[in-house]
């Protein structure tokens, strides 16, 4: 949530929203915040979110940059994402003289299922066979070994037999996965996290199953009278 009380920027409120929506940050400590649905604040409380205030005035004839450093969080484990200390941050807008803006953004918590905007993670890819054994590539034209180059990950497998005959029946048992995150989370936080995730609803979805066959036990044993 955003709200901009001075903007006499050249960029419209909506444009400046939108941005500022995007800006990573800092979310290693994201477990010690609540979800706003399970919080009993009835807009957003230091339990639920984090405030961050931005008032930048150009008063020199010269550009002035306003980038995501110029955010001032309320929380110092919750700031926008940088590099390093010599990081300018993201760049929001640019100003002029004479020109000002004065805003204060509400972050919370939430899931990339909901909005794109809580999504740790840029780019997600996966590999299998570096070596192309199975020949699911069989429409590859290119002969020469220059146009099919390996992959950094056929080195955790050992190269193909030339002489060995082709097995059709063999399936992909390894795969690699590279993730690649905005910064708000380091790449194996996001994976431990997803896991953690993911046993978490399973066992719930076992949970359930559990107490709906005991329900039916209990009730098929009430049906029998003597």
């Amino acid at each position: 949530m955003v709200e901009i009380e001075t903007n006499t920027t050249v960029l419209a409120d909506e444009f400046i929203a939108h941005r500022l929506g995007m800006v990573p940050i800092d979310s290693r400590d994201v477990e010690k915040l609540r979800y706003t649905r399970d919080c009993t604040c009835s807009q957003y409380c230091p339990e639920c979110s984090v405030e961050l205030t931005l008032h930048v005035k150009c008063t020199e004839d010269r550009t002035k940059e306003v980038t995501s450093r110029d955010l001032v969080s309320s929380n110092p484990s919750f700031i926008p994402v940088l590099q390093d200390k010599n990081d300018s941050g993201i760049l929001l807008v640019k100003l002029r003289k004479g020109h000002e803006l004065k805003l204060k953004c509400i972050a919370k918590k939430g899931v990339a299922k909901e909005h794109a905007k809580w999504s740790p993670v840029s780019g997600v890819a996966f590999e299998y066979d570096p070596y192309n054994k199975l020949r699911h590539t069989s429409y590859w034209y290119e002969e020469a070994e220059d146009e099919w180059p390996l992959s950094k990950n056929a080195q955790h497998e050992p190269p193909p037999d030339a002489n060995a005959p082709f097995d059709y029946n063999a399936k992909p048992d390894r795969f690699y996965f590279e993730s690649e995150t905005v910064g708000s989370l380091a790449p194996e936080e996001v994976v431990t996290m997803a896991m953690k995730t993911l046993v978490d609803k399973l066992a719930y979805v076992q949970m359930q199953i559990q107490e709906e066959v005991e329900t039916k036990e209990q009730d098929s044993a009430g049906n029998w009278t003597f």
